[in-house]
């Protein structure tokens, strides 16, 4: 484990800690991925996401499956560097700037994605048993009523109660809540669907748009 660092030399690291992961989290794999495979602006097929799911829509379940890989291994990578390198809080900051660079990428004009894969990623590296617990529920509510977004929300909503039961730990706790506020804002749209009964299914493939996207998962 590093040494701990020096309250007097804090914010410099945690400044650096943060900006670091927010760039490596706005990196947006669903598009490049879909772009080198030639299939285009993803933001242009489907619901217009960014994400896994939305990739999931194009009948390419490689490329969805290296979205996925790739969006959850971000938020693990700036957690785990920035623990390696400056220890427990920078490796919290980096986590939670690579959540918000997903969401909100540079690159892209401040408009991500759903949150869902970079937030799993980022527990799992921060405390694999609740990232587990996490995943496991995502995984077990995907399976059993097919809608990513439903799984998406209870998984992180989940996530906090994960965290006290199997780390007692308090900044464990506010940390994932904080995580799961986050993405819970980016699918109000998706409740509302899911409260019609008009939310897509996984897996349910989907025309080119011609239109702006609405912003499903």
């Amino acid at each position: 484990m590093p040494d701990p660092i020096s309250w007097e030399f804090a914010w410099p690291y945690l400044l650096a800690a943060l900006a670091a992961g927010y760039l490596l989290g706005s990196i947006p794999f669903g598009l490049v991925l879909t772009r080198l495979a030639g299939l285009g602006d993803i933001r242009k097929i489907g619901s217009g996401n960014i994400g896994m799911t939305n990739v999931l829509r194009t009948g390419r379940k490689d490329l969805a499956a290296a979205t996925l890989v790739l969006d959850s291994g971000k938020g693990a990578a700036a957690a785990l560097l920035a623990y390696w390198w400056g220890g427990p809080d920078p490796m919290i900051v980096a986590g939670f700037g690579a959540v918000v660079g997903h969401l909100f990428p540079v690159w892209l004009g401040f408009r991500g994605g759903k949150g869902v894969a970079t937030t799993l990623g980022t527990l799992l590296a921060v405390s694999w048993p609740v990232g587990l617990a996490a995943c496991a529920t995502w995984a077990l509510v995907a399976a059993l009523f097919r809608y990513s977004s439903l799984a998406a929300l209870v998984s992180l909503a989940a996530s906090p109660i994960f965290a006290w039961f199997l780390r007692g730990n308090l900044q464990l706790v506010q940390f994932a809540a904080i995580l799961a506020i986050l993405v819970w804002s980016r699918h109000l749209q998706n409740i509302g669907r899911l409260l019609r009964g008009q939310e897509s299914r996984l897996g349910q493939k989907a025309a080119p748009k011609a239109d702006a996207p609405d912003r499903k998962p």
